[in-house]
């Protein structure tokens, strides 16, 4: 393998020329019932009165100098949740009891909020300008990594997610995974001197999803991939579980990969034809010792989905949507205190973080050797837990009782 590293410089997109609003997104209201709804609404209220000035519309983009491209239609609003159209197996979790989703920072009435209406744009608008502002070079120093034909270059934006420019180095051409800032991918593009393919959408979040408005003007022939099931803004191409795609020589498989949200959908690129191991962009799903939260699913959906993913390959690369490394496998010691995998990789991503560098990627096969969520049919997992298996109880309900409680616990942990 060869190692490639640029200079990631952001430099700011053209002047707007209008602004709009955020598709499909409507002011969400209701009485704060109780402190912590009335926590989240107050937390909100500059956002609120920003709206009020129009001060956090999306963000239009010149395209650079060139032959003049037409104007794209009214995007269409961003698509109901469905009803009755989830594939099978799946579950869907609207809505939890009291005291059995501890979410930062404020339960269930924070989720709806931030995912189906329009304050969770404002609120994502207002994360941006504080990332911007904290690091303006990216939260990480990362390291791009070049196969034969290939180069992947994670960029660190907002406070610890990363997108992914994924390049056909024979043909210039590139695809971008969860573009959450426009300015600091439109800086990676320019700085690589690539053109954008295709987005490569793993869910709905904003700071996964947000920047693909912006993106999507500026690149007017640019192709948005997403689940048509997880309401992805901007979505051109719909993608169900095994289905492919091509950018230049690249190939992506899209997996189906529900838990986090309803239509959450992994996207392993093929590195076999360069001499490289497949390479799976997680988004929510998996990041190195963790699992993403179990907003939209049961433990049952989050371990198919898992299972789905370690079934590509313990050489697979992990390429995670978040910079999770020292929390994850702290709070994964405390479940595992005899493990010399977990300890010498804290050992390193402890040296990492202290030098703000980047964590990414691990492989599969590492991940199963500390990772807890990987881990749910290891019996010093179980012995840790205090859990054993039923009399008569299947082995796959045994195991998602085990990751049931291990995401219970890390819900609750707080790193120090």
């Amino acid at each position: 393998m060869q190692f490639f590293i640029p200079s990631l410089q952001r430099r700011p997109l053209a002047a707007p020329t209008r602004q709009t609003t955020s598709p499909g997104m409507q002011r969400g209201r209701g009485s704060p019932a109780r402190p912590s709804m009335a926590a989240a609404l107050g937390g909100l209220r500059g956002l609120l009165a920003a709206a009020g000035r129009g001060a956090l519309g999306r963000q239009s983009c010149h395209r650079p100098a060139g032959p003049p491209v037409p104007p794209r239609p009214p995007a269409s609003p961003r698509p109901p949740e469905p009803a009755g159209q989830l594939p099978e197996g799946v579950e869907y979790i609207p809505t939890r009891k009291k005291g059995k989703n501890p979410m930062k920072p404020v339960g269930v009435a924070w989720y709806s909020l931030y995912a189906r209406t329009r304050l969770g744009f404002l609120f994502y608008k207002r994360q941006v300008k504080k990332a911007r502002e904290r690091f303006p070079h990216g939260h990480s120093v990362s390291q791009p990594l070049g196969f034969r034909g290939v180069k992947i270059v994670p960029i660190p934006v907002l406070s610890n997610n990363y997108s992914y420019l994924v390049i056909d180095t024979d043909s210039g051409r590139a695809a971008v995974v969860d573009p959450s800032d426009p300015l600091a991918v439109q800086a990676a593009i320019e700085e690589e001197g690539v053109m954008l393919e295709a987005i490569l959408c793993t869910h709905k979040h904003w700071d996964h999803s947000g920047g693909n408005a912006a993106l999507l003007q500026r690149h007017g022939s640019c192709k948005v991939y997403g689940s048509a099931i997880d309401a992805i803004p901007e979505l051109t191409h719909p993608v169900g579980d095994k289905e492919k795609l091509s950018v230049g020589c690249l190939t992506f498989e899209a997996l189906a990969t529900p838990g986090h949200t309803v239509g959450h959908t992994a996207f392993v690129l093929d590195a076999g034809p360069f001499g490289g191991p497949p390479c799976l962009f997680s988004g929510d799903l998996l990041f190195l010792a963790g699992c993403g939260r179990l907003f939209e699913g049961s433990a049952e959906t989050m371990l198919a989905s898992l299972d789905a993913a370690v079934g590509l390959g313990e050489d697979t690369l992990l390429w995670p949507g978040h910079e999770y490394a020292l929390e994850c496998l702290s709070f994964a010691r405390l479940l595992e205190l005899d493990n010399p995998a977990l300890e010498q990789k804290l050992l390193w991503a402890t040296q990492q973080r202290q030098e703000k560098r980047s964590t990414c990627p691990s492989t599969l096969g590492e991940e199963r050797t500390y990772n807890p969520f990987l881990r749910t049919h290891r019996r010093e997992l179980h012995e840790a837990l205090g859990l054993q298996r039923g009399s008569g109880e299947h082995h796959d309900a045994f195991r998602a009782r085990v990751l049931r409680e291990v995401r219970r616990r890390k819900d609750l942990y707080k790193a120090t």
